[in-house]
């Protein structure tokens, strides 16, 4: 049986602005974070988790990306491009034009997330659902941004970026799952993720998933630089892991 987990969507599409003037030049997936363009930390990690199939959901600046993620062979895994077009389509916009490249299931990844999760254990939960779709959670509690899901007993009650509550401690955490039948409603060809969202758990098709790894993002420049401090330290854990395991006993 194959390890490999699903394919991937990564929505990198976005205009960056909190980034500017940096990403006036630049797409967010292309910012430097330890040394490298952000995206190549963002494979490596995706490979490890066993995905080796990703489509990049492209916009502003697309050809910078594909310049630099060619077909994805240098990192492990085949990619494959989504264009928005000329016209933005939104997050939920940018997968359903994407589809024809995903299979029947897949994941969703923010193009600005960093997630070191078990990527393998969302898939079960995903599937032994059996929902049209999952999102991922972890309990924030307003500590790393704006907690906006109330989660109890393992579903989600609330969901909603917009109107928060107190009862809010989990935040989406940045990777869904989906079945290709999520986007089969008519819908107009450019809207948000959450709507998608919200319109699954209205309909008690949306699972979810406490995850206990905090998330990194590259979306902001504190973001960046919390992200390039856990690579450093994971960087020298894994070296002298290495070193240790090399010396004979």
């Amino acid at each position: 049986m194959s390890t490999n987990t699903l394919p991937v969507a990564v929505l990198a599409g976005g205009l960056g602005t909190r980034l500017y003037p940096v990403t006036e030049a630049i797409p967010k997936s292309l910012v430097e974070v330890g040394g490298e363009p952000f995206v190549a930390h963002q494979m490596r990690l995706l490979k490890a988790n066993g995905v080796r199939e990703v489509v990049m959901c492209v916009g502003v600046l697309a050809e910078m990306i594909q310049d630099y993620l060619g077909d994805g062979s240098r990192f492990g895994v085949r990619v494959q491009y989504s264009f928005d077009g000329p016209v933005r389509r939104g997050t939920g916009g940018a997968i359903l034009q994407a589809l024809p490249l995903l299979g029947d299931a897949f994941f969703v990844l923010y193009g600005d997330s960093y997630l070191p999760c078990d990527y393998r254990k969302v898939e079960r939960a995903f599937q032994d659902s059996g929902r049209l779709g999952l999102m991922t959670l972890y309990r924030n509690e307003g500590q790393w941004d704006s907690s906006n899901v109330e989660f109890a007993e393992g579903r989600i009650v609330t969901y909603d970026k917009k109107n928060r509550t107190p009862r809010m401690q989990y935040i989406d955490y940045g990777l869904g799952v989906f079945r290709k039948e999520a986007f089969g409603a008519p819908r107009e060809s450019n809207f948000d993720l959450a709507e998608l969202y919200q319109s699954l758990l209205a309909r008690n098709e949306l699972a979810g998933l406490d995850v206990p790894e905090r998330f990194y993002e590259v979306g902001s420049f504190e973001g960046i630089r919390d992200l390039t401090e856990y690579l450093a330290v994971k960087d020298r854990s894994e070296n002298t892991n290495a070193v240790c395991t090399s010396v004979p006993r």
